[in-house]
């Protein structure tokens, strides 16, 4: 559920709205992926999980303080697997 989903408040969640992955991040939020929303009540419950997201991460974004212009994302860290 989309609820629990809080925006940029860490490093490891990940919702899946249709075939749309979001990933938590506390620089960034990345939305992958495709959602086909039919004219039908499943298209109109995927489409208000949508716009819940969306209006949380724009609370999130509104509630920031000193909000920078832009971000400089972090490159990513490639670390040896200690499974293997």
């Amino acid at each position: 559920m989309t609820s629990e989903f809080k925006p940029y408040a860490n490093e490891s969640d990940v919702l899946r709205i249709g075939d749309l992955e979001i990933e938590n991040r506390v620089d960034r939020v990345s939305i992958t992926g495709d959602v086909v929303l039919t004219k039908d009540q499943a298209g109109l419950t995927l489409a208000k999980e949508l716009q819940s997201l969306i209006g949380r991460i724009v609370k999130a974004l509104e509630a920031e303080k000193q909000l920078p212009d832009t971000v400089k994302l972090k490159p990513v860290k490639v670390v040896k697997n200690p499974f293997a």
